[in-house]
């Protein structure tokens, strides 16, 4: 996860009325559940490798393939 990626969720996580409790809801909300459904999907196949970023209007979501797929 990048650096940008991470100011992301703190950024909407966090509301001055309720301090970083709703970092976790944005975490299933934003990253949990958009990984779960590419991993259901197929999208996500075991060994590879997920590089979340800072994407226009959320995170995006770089996945690399396994290594016995890439050779």
């Amino acid at each position: 996860m990048t650096g940008k990626a991470r100011e992301w969720l703190a950024q909407k996580g966090y509301v001055p009325a309720y301090g970083a409790r709703p970092l976790k809801r944005v975490i299933q909300k934003e990253l949990q559940d958009p990984l779960a459904e590419r991993i259901l999907s197929g999208e996500v196949k075991n060994g590879d490798t997920i590089r979340v970023t800072e994407g226009g209007d959320g995170l995006a979501f770089i996945v690399g393939k396994a290594a016995s797929e890439a050779a």
